[in-house]
């Protein structure tokens, strides 16, 4: 994909994106982990900018490309910015900022607007990373740990494999598996 930075290698561009990540996240959770901030679709674009502004053009403004991943094709890239405001008014006006409360009831929550985000794909590049990065901004907000998703190490293609399938799931608005793979892997960072 082409860059500001002229990088052609995808290894060297996904440790630079990983780097940029870090650094965006180090900004916006001293703003808003432990806040009363609502998370809103202006505010997004915003950490998406953040982010990636460095090193695409286009970081932080929707797509105006079709996308698909293998037989499954997003919403079309001109409801992008319709999908945004009506997820922003049904649900991220309801769940955010993420109140205390169980642990289940803050994994629906999570797992509602995390299914319903990706779903959309509002942007051309981040989104997975991204939806977790609003996920740790959730959780942190309810009191609870940063979850530890287990994607990296040993049996994480197999983590992976049940997250994905949970994400799928959820685009049909069946949040139970992605409430639980939320579940587990704050438990999981609880006991770290």
């Amino acid at each position: 994909m082409r860059n500001k930075l002229g990088i052609r290698r995808k290894t060297e561009m996904d440790c630079v994106e990983f780097e940029a990540l870090v650094r965006a996240q180090d900004h916006y959770y001293a703003r808003v982990l432990h806040a009363s901030t609502a998370i809103t679709a202006e505010f997004i674009r915003k950490m998406h900018g953040y982010w990636l502004g460095e090193i695409y053009e286009w970081a932080g403004r929707y797509r105006t490309v079709e996308l698909k991943k293998d037989d499954f094709p997003w919403p079309p890239a001109y409801l992008v910015a319709k999908n945004m405001r009506r997820f922003e008014r049904n649900l991220l006006s309801v769940h955010t900022p993420c109140r205390k409360g169980t642990l289940e009831e803050v994994c629906r929550s999570v797992a509602i607007v995390h299914a319903e985000f990706l779903l959309i794909h509002p942007f051309r590049e981040g989104n997975g990373r991204l939806a977790r990065w609003l996920a740790d901004i959730m959780t942190a907000q309810a009191g609870f740990p940063i979850p530890a998703y287990q994607f990296e190490g040993r049996g994480s293609w197999k983590v992976r494999k049940q997250y994905l399938a949970a994400v799928v799931k959820g685009y049909a608005q069946d949040y139970g598996d992605l409430e639980r793979f939320f579940e587990r892997a704050i438990r999981l960072r609880e006991a770290l």
